[in-house]
């Protein structure tokens, strides 16, 4: 499963995971910013342009937001990136009150 994935089927109060609960983790359980950070963006910038359910993948995620927005093929190559890294599970970290998206080994 990749996060493209967990974004278009998961579902917090049948609604969009909110923004600031996603959390992108190792297996021990380790946060990482940079991945938070990119993957927030990512959920910002799709919110405002895409439905994800009507997405197949993540590549049409891509094509609509360098059809609709000024954003460089750089930050998109990135933002790509994210969406189709693998991830091994999902954690519900309800004391903490985040969604954990746990990935094994970075893509690059």
């Amino acid at each position: 499963m990749r996060v493209f994935d967990v974004l278009k089927l998961v579902t917090v109060n049948h609604g969009e995971i909110p923004t600031q609960q996603v959390v992108m983790t190792d297996t021990t359980g380790k946060p990482s910013g940079v991945l938070t950070d990119l993957l927030r963006d990512v959920l910002t910038k799709t919110r405002l342009f895409v439905n994800l359910k009507d997405m197949a993948d993540a590549s049409d995620v891509i094509d609509v937001l360098h059809n609709s927005t000024p954003l460089p093929d750089d930050v998109l190559e990135e933002y790509e990136k994210i969406l189709t890294q693998e991830i091994s599970s999902i954690n519900f970290a309800t004391r903490k009150d985040t969604i954990e998206l746990v990935y094994d080994e970075l893509v690059r």
